[in-house]
């Protein structure tokens, strides 16, 4: 393949003055900017962001004015069961419950080797997708803790290249299953980072608030961060994320609690709602939805008029709450389609919920960058003087293109290391007295605002 055929241009560049850079990027837009910059980098740092850099590089990758943007990040993942489709059978109905009862089915054949190796196969794809930071819930409900064992062995195996949690997940209920709380304990101490759960699924409303506040004290007790599966049903008395707020802040633990789902919340009235948000704004709770998911699997029941299936985004971001959009599954029990794609994720959460402003587009593509990474803990990935040198080159121009277009990744870079690098989407069109390639990218908005 010729370097022209990568996208943005590949050469060796003599400059002017200073040491050598490792890596120059040119003629980058960031996302909060419209006026293309040059970034360089060294030692795995931006060393400097200017309309123009002068200096000799290792390497020169030429982005022609394309969008410069921080990895994607997924902070709700389900990667023991990811690329598991038809294993054992298909989920014919398409439910979460059928779902459930199918994983259960296939618990019992997985194998250390096995696990990893879809794992592995997984993330060679997010890295392709410039997907970088990946929470991954881990089932416990196995004595054997088969998927805790193969993960713990994938985050050492992909640790130069992705950002892997592990979240203890007790997919059968931390009390209903009668060894969970006894295994989620015996995971934390195997090295798993997050203390996960899921009160909806436990055989009591009672149970499911004793099992947050149990898991929150956990969390309290050993300095780790909560993520718990709440309220992932249509039922709107499903309200197991108030406890999580107020267990929330009984122990202090604001900012280091993450709501998943959260899907009742599309049920309930709008006078609940009206106090339930302020509540998780107080604590301070992170919020993420999975619109590929949610709005698959909920209002199954539903005939017509059917539910939309996801929470309340825009009510959310109105009281300041960090929504960060998931994918949460890939081929597996649950879900028959996806593939590592957040901007994907992204243009389905556009619709679902809806909001179609320009704000609101160009808050989605936020939603799986800078949100998902402040939802799972980690540093601020803004591309900044000083900042680790990490990011992706779009073939798109602004955020609201690339989520419109779901973006080709045409460079992805880690820490100044290129880790993947795609040809540009191009169309060879044979009309008369019309251009003979098209760039999608090339099809801007007409009004900026």
């Amino acid at each position: 393949m010729t370097d022209a055929a990568l996208g943005p241009s590949v050469r060796r560049e003599a400059g002017y003055g200073g040491a050598m850079l490792d890596l120059l990027v040119r003629a980058g837009r960031l996302p909060s900017g419209k006026t293309p910059v040059d970034i360089a980098i060294k030692n795995g740092r931006i060393s400097e962001i200017s309309p123009r850099i002068d200096a000799t590089a290792g390497r020169v990758i030429d982005a022609g004015g394309r969008l410069v943007a921080p990895p994607f990040a997924d902070p709700h993942f389900h990667m023991d069961a990811t690329l598991s489709l038809g294993l054992p059978r298909l989920n014919r109905s398409g439910t979460l419950l059928e779902g459930i009862a199918l994983w259960g089915e296939l618990k019992p054949l997985l194998t250390v080797e096995a696990v990893m190796e879809r794992a592995l196969r997984y993330c060679d794809l997010a890295v392709s997708q410039g997907l970088l930071a990946i929470r991954t819930h881990v089932d416990v409900c196995d004595d054997k803790l088969t998927a805790v064992q193969a993960l713990l062995q994938v985050k050492k195996q992909v640790a130069s290249y992705i950002d892997l949690q592990l979240v203890a997940f007790p997919q059968d209920g931390l009390f209903r299953d009668p060894t969970a709380h006894t295994n989620l304990l015996r995971a934390l101490e195997m090295g798993v980072d997050v203390v996960g759960g899921i009160p909806h699924f436990e055989r009591t409303m009672q149970a499911g608030t004793d099992s947050v506040r149990t898991l929150c004290e956990i969390a309290e007790k050993r300095g780790l961060q909560v993520d718990l599966h709440c309220d992932e049903s249509d039922d709107p008395f499903s309200r197991h994320i108030e406890t999580l707020a107020a267990e929330t802040v009984r122990l202090g633990l604001q900012g280091r609690v993450v709501g998943s789902h959260c899907t009742s919340m599309h049920s309930m009235d709008n006078y609940y709602a009206s106090k339930l948000i302020p509540l998780i704004a107080e604590a301070q709770l992170h919020i993420v939805p999975n619109p590929l998911i949610n709005i698959t699997l909920q209002g199954r029941s539903d005939t017509y008029p059917k539910r939309r299936g996801m929470t309340r985004v825009p009510e959310l971001r109105a009281a300041g709450v960090n929504v960060a959009f998931g994918q949460d599954c890939t081929m597996d029990p649950w879900y028959p389609l996806g593939s590592a794609d957040m901007l994907e994720v992204a243009n389905m959460g556009i619709h679902a919920a809806p909001m179609t402003s320009r704000e609101a587009m160009s808050w989605a593509f936020t939603s799986v960058t800078a949100n998902g990474y402040l939802a799972m803990g980690l540093p601020d990935p803004t591309l900044r003087v000083g900042g680790p040198a990490s990011m992706i080159i779009l073939q798109a121009r602004d955020p609201i293109e690339a989520v419109r277009m779901r973006a080709t990744r045409l460079t992805v870079i880690r820490e100044g290391r290129v880790l993947a690098e795609t040809a540009p989407r191009l169309a060879q069109l044979s009309l008369p007295g019309r251009p003979k390639e098209l760039d999608p990218a090339d099809y801007a908005p007409i009004a900026e605002g």
